[in-house]
């Protein structure tokens, strides 16, 4: 086991160190392509603000709602016929077995409740 850890150690340090490495590489390449400080390049990557950025209507934002719902529902991939039968059958199936095992559980519950208290239905 301390040979694992000393492995999983290790792994991190040279991760820790390949980042380091590509951070520095990053900091030294980035002013020089640019041309400018780091501070100004940081500056003038800001992004622009959208329209959707600002508050909608009601009205608005339920036709965009629908838009979108519309668009994921083109993206669906249906089962056919056959399939639905399977997933069909085999969920019914899984509820009958389910079903009957809840149902022994709790006549095995009630048959112990009712030997420990003593009471008859």
């Amino acid at each position: 086991m301390a040979n694992k850890d000393r492995n999983k150690r290790s792994v991190r340090k040279a991760r820790a160190e390949e980042r380091a490495r590509v951070e520095a590489a990053q900091a030294t390449s980035a002013p020089e392509a640019s041309g400018k400080p780091a501070k100004a390049v940081a500056k003038t990557e800001k992004k622009p603000e959208k329209k959707s950025d600002k508050k909608l209507g009601v009205f608005r934002r339920l036709l965009n709602y629908l838009g979108e719902v519309r668009s994921e529902m083109r993206r669906v991939v249906w089962p056919s016929k056959e399939e639905l039968k399977s997933y069909s059958s085999a969920i019914i199936v899984m509820l009958i077995i389910f079903g009957v095992i809840i149902w022994l559980v709790d006549s095995g519950i009630v048959a112990v409740l009712v030997g420990y208290t003593g009471l008859r239905g």
